[in-house]
């Protein structure tokens, strides 16, 4: 695989307990985020290096930068139609441009003064946000926060093939690391995962984000 590994235990005392935080694997051109697709789908985009056959445009599509969310999603791919696990490096200034264009699920009174103000951002953002609970390696929920961000309309279209770098099919190594859980976890290898920066305090708002400090 392509991606840079480390053990769990070690990258676990580091990320954040709590709080509102993107942990994804980047670096100053790329960020890597995952997606669970039936094997039509991502035995497809993994050969071709796009969304092709199977997949629609006309549909949200959710990506997540955080492997563990996505593990959790998946059932380390062993749920049905979520058997191929595929690891989409973007280029970063396009993930940069898809946090920008996201609008909350959920009406936030600190960002909008009514319900229809909320209602008219996400009629005319193709990107949608929401903070669903980080889970340990074995299922369980933890404090902290991991983001979801759903793609559709013109953002779509740009994601599945424009702005992407690779896809590569992870499933084999996501079901590897799975029998590690119970019992094993100093033996479980994922991806390194750090703290996302987003520079521009406005999105930072926008997102919810919180300090990257460990207690938070």
């Amino acid at each position: 695989m392509n991606l840079k590994l480390a053990p769990y235990e070690s990258q676990s005392r580091q990320w954040p307990r709590s709080g509102r935080h993107i942990l994804a694997q980047f670096d100053a051109e790329s960020v890597i985020v995952y997606q669970a697709y039936r094997p039509a789908i991502g035995r497809f985009a993994a050969a071709n290096g796009y969304f092709g056959d199977g997949f629609s445009l006309s549909r949200m599509s959710w990506i997540k930068p955080n492997f563990l969310w996505m593990m959790y999603r998946c059932g380390w791919a062993s749920k049905e139609g979520q058997e191929v696990v595929l690891a989409v490096r973007l280029h970063r200034a396009a993930f940069d441009t898809i946090l920008a264009a996201a609008v909350p699920s959920a009406f936030d009174p600190r960002l909008y003064a009514t319900d229809a103000e909320w209602k008219s951002a996400i009629a005319h953002s193709d990107v949608r946000l929401q903070w669903d609970p980080d889970h340990h390696p074995s299922g369980a929920p933890v404090a902290r926060r991991a983001i979801q961000l759903g793609l559709r309309g013109r953002v779509l279209e740009k994601y599945s093939r424009e702005w992407i770098l690779s896809i590569e099919d992870v499933s084999d190594f996501a079901r590897e690391q799975s029998a590690r859980v119970a019992g094993r976890l100093s033996e479980l290898t994922m991806p390194a995962e750090g703290v996302y920066d987003v520079a521009d305090p406005a999105v930072v708002r926008r997102l919810g984000l919180d300090s990257p400090s460990r207690d938070s």
